[in-house]
């Protein structure tokens, strides 16, 4: 039986071009204990996330709470998601690199922000049969090499054809320099016209929200790996202006003050077996 962890795996050579990691959560929970609600906040990442054992519910904008099938095709989310998991709770996320959504589905990646594909809907009796394969195996390394399997399958039977543009998300990702929007978009040989619509077709947000969310991601993560750290030495060390400046991005991301999200993220399902969340 695979143990209690929280792991980011990282892709074959060929696959790296397309996925940045693998990310493996695994909590067991006893029966007479309710799992606490997992708090999802605004990440610059698309991701395919297999649910292997118990069925994980969400909470959609009228409080109801839903299960999610079992591979989840997920954009780039700009509000807080609260889902519900499993007594027995094992889930492996394809983190994909940035522009590679786009070319794997070829519409506008607007559609899926703040929303979900079920894979079934795009992929079919594939993904139906991988989800299956998962669920019967339970070595972990053969569960990678099975979704990796797939991936390579889809990633050969389409023309990836990635543009300049596709890296100036890797840009903004990395956070290289505080570049703006002009330069991105003569980079990538586009009028800055251009380069706003192109960029959001490829990503679903804009270039300046995808930033945001960037530079929110990377201080609620040196939260999380050093808690001692006051929040204006984070803020400052993220690139905000001042504290004020990351209380207004993390209220508008999170409807959270920084010291509000902190207390919430200790209640989450990874704290009551010691992780923390950091990756």
């Amino acid at each position: 039986m695979i143990p209690t962890l929280i792991r980011d795996i990282i892709p074959s050579a060929f696959l790296e071009e397309y996925v940045r990691k693998y990310q493996v959560f695994r909590f067991m929970f006893h029966k007479e204990i309710i799992p606490p609600i997992k708090h999802h906040y605004p990440r610059p990442e698309h991701s395919i996330t297999f649910y292997i054992n118990d069925k994980q519910n969400y909470e959609d904008t009228n409080l109801t709470i839903k299960p999610y099938p079992s591979c989840v095709i997920n954009g780039i989310y700009t509000v807080p998601v609260h889902r519900h998991a499993g007594h027995d709770f094992l889930a492996i996320k394809v983190v994909l690199q940035p522009s590679t959504l786009y070319q794997l589905l070829r519409f506008p990646i607007t559609i899926l922000t703040n929303n979900f594909l079920d894979a079934e809907s795009i992929w079919g009796n594939d993904v139906a049969m991988l989800c299956d394969r998962l669920k019967q195996e339970d070595d972990l390394d053969k569960m990678i090499i099975c979704i990796e399997s797939f991936l390579t399958i889809k990633m050969k039977k389409i023309h990836i054809n990635f543009t300049p543009i596709d890296t100036a998300s890797n840009w903004l990702l990395q956070q290289e320099n505080n570049v703006s929007i002009d330069w991105l978009a003569s980079q990538s040989c586009l009028s800055k016209r251009q380069f706003i619509r192109n960029f959001e077709k490829r990503i679903g947000v804009s270039a300046k929200t995808f930033e945001r969310i960037v530079r929110f991601d990377k201080a609620y993560r040196l939260k999380n790996l050093h808690p001692q750290y006051d929040w204006l030495y984070i803020a400052i060390a993220c690139g905000y202006h001042d504290y004020q400046h990351m209380v207004k991005d993390f209220k508008s991301l999170t409807e959270l003050t920084p010291s509000s999200l902190s207390n919430l993220e200790l209640q989450a399902p990874e704290r009551h077996f010691g992780f923390s969340y950091l990756s």
